[in-house]
């Protein structure tokens, strides 16, 4: 599968990013729908933007979002819908209780109307990485609200309003399914001492605790999660508390195989990667490596629903406007053409047929008597 930038965020400076429209997605969503689809691409992840959605307080205008809808009912893409990818409307406070009565009415208006206008069964990411929004935009400083030192404050607020909206979400349509991310990382310590290892094992397990959270307010009528998604990106392992990379091949590099049998032993949830990607040359390669750790975990007996290409398309950079030459098409020429990347386009054609038959082996071997 493949996903759209749909970042909505403000940077520190208080400059709106819009990616959907920077990419010209907006313009060309039945297009990239369709180039998607004849790369076997048959599910994506799109986003929605609040701040335009809501133009004053519980008021709603969906124009913004009616030609991603309506090119995905024409094409016959399945789409997941991301509700919160990190941005929200100018006048909300994130860390107050009225975040929360916003974000749920807000999701109950946009349930709504994807229910009446979207062909097929709605899939949903209410909020993308309580995690690592926290810490960016609430312990970094880098994203709006731009505040330090406030990011548990923030992720509970986060993980509050995400298990009221999933209770929302599912009293309009019950049939959603609802899928939350984070990133999925692996932690080393700076060195052998025990106050290093305790450290570093202390943060890795930090990634555990906002789904750990939202695991624990789920009821049988409310499950919070139906597929947990798992963002990955080759600067996911790294030394505590330098943040210096560890590079794949290195002895202290975690296996991704690994990462996900243990994501899956701790929630028992079916898996998918929901973000994985890098810049320049290395694109077609490290998508093999993700895509071969995968086929390892499904052998393993994981279940793991996809694997999604993040973005699908070039971006500028979110906080220096570069040309991010990250995705499989570049930047829509005056006739909406994108270019595709040759070596992840035939990389993803490879692995689409190989995938194909390691899910036919396995569906015949639980079919067989």
């Amino acid at each position: 599968m493949g996903g759209f930038e749909c970042s909505t965020h403000k940077d520190r400076r208080g400059r709106r990013l819009d990616l959907i429209s920077s990419t010209r997605h907006d313009e060309l969503a039945y297009a990239d729908y369709q180039r998607a689809l004849d790369h076997n691409i048959l599910t994506v992840r799109d986003g929605v933007r609040w701040h335009l959605i809501e133009t004053a307080p519980f008021q709603y205008d969906f124009s913004s979002l009616e030609g991603q809808v309506r090119a995905a009912n024409l094409s016959g893409i399945e789409v997941i819908w991301d509700y919160f990818h990190y941005g929200f409307p100018d006048d909300i406070d994130i860390f107050s209780e009225h975040f929360v009565e916003r974000f749920v009415s807000f999701s109950v208006a946009l349930t709504r109307y994807l229910s009446e206008t979207s062909k097929g069964k709605l899939h949903v990411c209410p909020v993308n990485e309580i995690s690592f929004f926290s810490w960016i935009a609430a312990n970094k400083g880098q994203f709006a609200p731009a505040a330090k030192g406030r990011d548990e404050e923030l992720k509970n607020r986060l993980v509050e309003a995400s298990i009221a909206s999933v209770k929302a979400i599912r009293d309009v349509n019950a049939a959603v399914t609802i899928m939350f991310t984070e990133p999925a990382i692996h932690v080393v310590p700076r060195d052998d001492s025990a106050a290093a290892r305790r450290s570093a094992e202390s943060y890795r397990r930090s990634q555990f605790s906002a789904l750990d959270r939202l695991e624990a307010a789920a009821t049988r009528e409310f499950p919070m999660n139906d597929i947990i998604g798992l963002n990955y990106y080759f600067h996911n392992q790294w030394r505590h508390p330098s943040r210096r990379k560890i590079d794949p091949g290195h002895r202290l590099y975690r296996p991704l195989n690994e990462i996900l049998a243990e994501f899956y032993e701790r929630y028992r949830r079916p898996l998918l990667i929901a973000e994985t990607g890098i810049e320049e040359d290395r694109r077609a390669e490290w998508f093999r490596y993700v895509c071969d750790e995968v086929a390892v975990a499904i052998s393993r007996g994981i279940p793991i629903e996809g694997i999604c290409l993040y973005p699908i398309v070039n971006h500028p950079g979110w906080a220096d406007d570069r040309h991010c030459h990250n995705g499989l098409w570049d930047y829509a020429d005056e006739r909406g053409h994108r270019e595709a990347y040759l070596p992840l386009s035939e990389e993803i054609t490879f692995q689409a047929a190989r995938f194909a038959e390691i899910l036919k082996d396995r569906s015949e071997l639980h079919c067989a008597p």
